[in-house]
């Protein structure tokens, strides 16, 4: 019978162990889904025979709270969670949020900030020579010296700010085991520093070989531009094929080392990650505090890949999984969804059947599996590379089967479809497949910006191949009598984005007759070429400067214009024309933005000739009594 991992003493006795191999400390609520880090590698381990036990949100002020199991034989894995935890708090205004989706109930404060580092010192406190493994999203994009935009400093290492022993990055599977055999076997954690995704501390470099020497700290800490450096030589070596070990010295005695990205997993691999006994939902003594939010989008989704080769540049995704897709058979997807369709609470609608890009099912050449990605070039951007493989007959097979079994209404597919790859399949078959099936009334979709110069910036096809992409989506679902709609997301004050180029958005809106409910300010979080470029001004690609809004006012203006039709925005939206120099788009025309308000000088509209409104233009008078009165006379 499948259980869940002890959480508590009891649960541990009641399992047999006396002394677990691993306590896995975690900033998120533990749920036992594979959609969730910690449950992935906690099965992993256990599959392979270590015992595992949870320590979910502990309390960081107590020290009892890290020793309810004791002291482990091996020693302690450390994650933040899901979410970088300072993502995880803070708005990109740097306001506190009011909800955590990852806690029960959605309470906020269950966390640290930089829960990671918090948690170590807390282990540290207790068990002075533990070994400690830090890994997860946090540790992961924080692994050698990053910019931290909520303290708007370049800090160290995760790993030396945490007092960790070692860090695993990237997804971790096989790193995790090749460790926890390793330390079983009796190795010392200090000699651990073969292993492919881990980052490990020395004193010396005698042993460290074939390695690449990054800019120094004190060096990044001065030098805007040797940070820019430092970063792209990291972003040119994060492939398990092609990429070299990074050293990074802190001073004469203390260097950090990152090896190479570990392999990605064979499809019968991750076949075998997800066949794990995951119990799919959050422990059952969260049922009080009304469960654990997170759990309610992807109860009843599928993964079916992961990486990503689209390589946004505001994306950490080429950090974390990587650009190599990595996909699960078309029966491992199938037996997990005939166990889902069963659940009581089942409605007949699989939400999702994807990954970061869900319509990725292969590497995007053939040579990636034996060779890697190239390390300084994109596989769509700026154009689509000719060794591209664009085929998604696979993909559109997987969703016909899963749309063929009992119970089954509806398969959604909410995770990211990549337009312009789709638009580069001159096979049409899946495009209307996906409106007639797949689409619960509007796509959501990423053009992020409609300025070339933007999107250049971004990592993202020109306006153009969007534009095609909406009129193709049109003409699909009027041949099928369907009436669905596009939702883009869409950017706010990214890298090179100054209000001329604002400003253009909104005029795009304006004439698509669409405002947007929700818009994102760029977030500049850790280990992304955007966020390098926000704190540099400089493009690390080519080393050539990029305007950034960095001021937050200007960030707000430049937000306000995706929204200018929302009341509240008005003064930062006339604010962001007079600065832009384009009053001409106040007025009471059709491609003005906004009106003037009374009392506001001629000569602010859309046109001088059009300042003086007419017909349907005019403003109505309103109907007064002494209007009234002057009528009947």
């Amino acid at each position: 019978m499948n259980e869940f991992l002890p959480v508590n003493r009891k649960e541990m006795e009641e399992r047999g162990i006396t002394q677990p191999d691993f306590v896995y400390v975690i900033g998120d609520a533990y749920v036992d889904h594979p959609s969730f880090g910690h449950a992935v590698i906690s099965r992993v381990l256990e599959a392979n025979g270590f015992s595992v036990c949870i320590i979910s949100q502990p309390d960081w002020k107590d020290q009892k709270s890290i020793q309810i199991f004791g002291r482990p034989k091996l020693g302690f894995l450390v994650t933040g969670g899901n979410m970088d935890s300072m993502v995880n708090h803070y708005s990109v205004s740097k306001k506190r949020r009011t909800k955590d989706a990852f806690t029960p109930g959605g309470v906020m404060g269950k966390r640290p900030d930089y829960a990671t580092i918090v948690y170590c010192n807390l282990i540290r406190q207790s068990y002075k020579d533990i070994p400690i493994i830090i890994g997860g999203l946090e540790a992961s994009l924080r692994r050698l010296a990053h910019y931290d935009y909520w303290s708007n400093k370049v800090k160290r290492s995760i790993l030396l700010d945490s007092g960790a022993d070692l860090l695993l990055y990237g997804m971790g599977e096989r790193s995790i085991i090749e460790t926890a055999e390793a330390l079983q076997s009796g190795i010392d954690i200090k000699d651990l520093t073969f292993i492919d995704g881990s980052v490990y501390r020395t004193g010396s470099l005698e042993s460290v070989y074939d390695a690449v020497t990054l800019p120094d700290y004190q060096t990044i800490l001065k030098e805007k531009r040797s940070y820019a450096e430092s970063f792209y030589i990291q972003y040119c070596n994060t492939d398990p094929f092609s990429g070299r070990r990074l050293v990074e010295s802190y001073n004469s005695h203390l260097y950090v080392v990152q090896n190479p990205p570990a392999k990605p997993l064979t499809q019968s691999e991750m076949d075998s990650v997800y066949s794990l006994p995951f119990m799919r939902t959050f422990h059952p003594s969260y049922e009080e505090a009304g469960g654990v939010p997170a759990i309610e989008e992807v109860k009843f989704s599928l993964v079916s890949n992961r990486g990503c080769f689209g390589g946004c540049n505001f994306c950490a995704l080429t950090f974390h999984q990587g650009r190599i897709i990595q996909t699960r058979s078309h029966e491992s997807i199938l037996r997990e969804a005939k166990e889902i369709i069963w659940d009581p609470d089942f409605k007949g609608y699989i939400h999702d059947v994807g990954g970061p890009t869900a319509n990725f099912r292969f590497p995007s050449c053939d040579k990636q599996m034996e060779q890697g990605v190239c390390p300084q070039k994109q596989c769509l951007f700026p154009k689509p590379c000719k060794n591209l493989k664009v085929d998604h007959k696979d993909y559109l097979h997987l969703l016909r089967s899963l749309r063929e079994l009992p119970n089954v209404k509806k398969v959604f597919v909410r995770s990211g479809i990549r337009f312009d790859y789709l638009m580069y399949d001159s096979d049409r078959t899946f495009f209307h497949e996906l409106c007639q099936h797949h689409v619960s009334g509007q796509l959501k979709v990423a053009p992020e910006h409609i300025s070339d110069a933007v999107l250049e910036k971004m990592g993202k096809p020109s306006v153009d191949v969007y534009n095609r992409f909406v009129t193709e989506y049109k003409k699909i679902n009027e041949a099928i009598g369907k009436k669905q709609f596009l939702v883009p997301y869409l950017m706010s004050s990214h890298p090179g984005s100054t209000l001329k180029e604002a400003v253009e958005l909104a005029e795009y809106l304006r004439d698509l007759g669409y405002m947007p409910e929700q818009v994102q300010d760029f977030y500049p979080t850790p280990s992304t070429i955007s966020t390098c470029m926000y704190y540099t001004g400089l493009d690390p690609r080519t080393m050539k400067p990029v305007y950034t809004a960095v001021n937050p006012h200007e960030k707000a203006m430049q937000r306000a214009l995706i929204q200018y039709r929302n009341p509240k925005n008005y003064d930062l939206v006339y604010e962001a024309l007079k600065l832009a120099g384009r009053l001409d788009l106040i007025g009471y025309d059709k491609k003005c933005l906004i009106r003037p308000r009374r009392g506001q000088k001629p000569g602010t509209g859309y046109q001088a000739s059009k300042n003086k409104p007419e017909g349907k233009n005019r403003p109505k008078k309103k109907k007064t009594i002494r209007n009234v009165h002057k009528k009947k006379v």
